[in-house]
């Protein structure tokens, strides 16, 4: 391809995004950030950029991001073993506060300054003053009752702060810890985070970046991405031990998104260079989309 055909194809690019920018401005997503793509200082580039061209082009991004490789390598740095039950970290007093020392010292003032280094405009919050926790119930897990310690649900979200900024056109980054009414600090899987400030923030779409391509129906096979499922699919791919393991909160929480109003939640691989552009702003999409019906 020459440099004139190549320049063609940049600009029908451009002309494909046309009706989802239009359809887009003004609205909010909620972008759950984790997996390998805040490892890589690549990846980490090429997400943050689109970030800011979300907000560039008129919408309204909300990071709530991950970090448990980062949370696991503290742990074992001061001699504690990570542990994992249905997808959520088990996490005990010592745990709590290394996880809410790695996501509110390190993590997350990082991606807020790479933002505003890549000309966006961004704003850190603690989860510990958006997302009020109580204590998640015991799981079963091959025919044992496990408590997870200090992990927690959202039991509701204090926003104000938060909508000022979307106002304002200032992307928050909030961190996946909360505490409960008399103060104790929680673990909130980040997964469970988005989706719950999503609902309260009446978002347009959730968008998970993780290390898998969507939901597939062999997890051993890249090429069995499913690229489309309803909330009734998603249960049957559960019940068909399809969806299991780290998936399961992640897909539990988007039924509950979509249940509450969130128009579309979508499921893509962090670590595909512009994986957000690519899957918002063309006609095909590269991860997963899962919609109510």
């Amino acid at each position: 391809m020459n440099s004139f055909d190549s320049q063609i194809k940049r600009a029908e690019t451009l002309v494909e995004a046309l009706p989802y920018l239009q359809k887009f401005r003004g609205r909010t997503f909620v972008i759950k950030y984790g997996g390998s793509a805040m490892d890589d200082p690549l990846l980490v580039a090429s997400v943050l950029r689109d970030i800011v061209y979300l907000e560039a082009v008129g919408i309204n991004p909300v990071v709530v991001h991950g970090g448990g490789k980062a949370i696991t390598k503290r742990m074992r740095e001061r001699g504690l073993e990570a542990k994992f039950v249905a997808g959520l970290r088990v996490t005990d007093s010592a745990s709590v506060e290394i996880v809410a020392e790695v996501l509110d010292t390190v993590i997350n003032p990082g991606i807020v300054r790479k933002l505003n280094e890549f000309g966006g405009c961004a704003k850190s919050f603690s989860g510990a003053g958006v997302f009020r926790a109580e204590k998640s119930p015991a799981v079963v897990c091959q025919g044992a009752t496990v408590d997870l310690g200090f992990v927690g649900d959202v039991a509701g979200c204090q926003i104000p702060r938060v909508l000022e900024c979307v106002r304002q056109e200032i992307v928050p980054v909030i961190s996946p810890i909360g505490r409960d009414e008399r103060g104790q600090l929680y673990n909130i899987n980040a997964d469970i985070a988005a989706a719950e400030i999503a609902i309260a923030l009446e978002a347009e779409k959730i968008i998970y970046l993780s290390d898998v391509n969507g939901i597939l129906r062999d997890p051993a096979d890249a090429a069995t991405r499913i690229p489309t499922v309803s909330g009734a699919e998603a249960q049957a791919l559960k019940a068909a031990g399809i969806i299991a393991g780290g998936m399961l909160p992640k897909v539990n929480s988007c039924l509950k998104a979509l249940h509450f109003g969130v128009d579309k939640v979508h499921l893509i691989d962090g670590r595909i260079p512009h994986a957000l552009l690519l899957e918002l702003f063309t006609d095909q999409g590269i991860g997963t989309e899962l919609v109510l019906e």
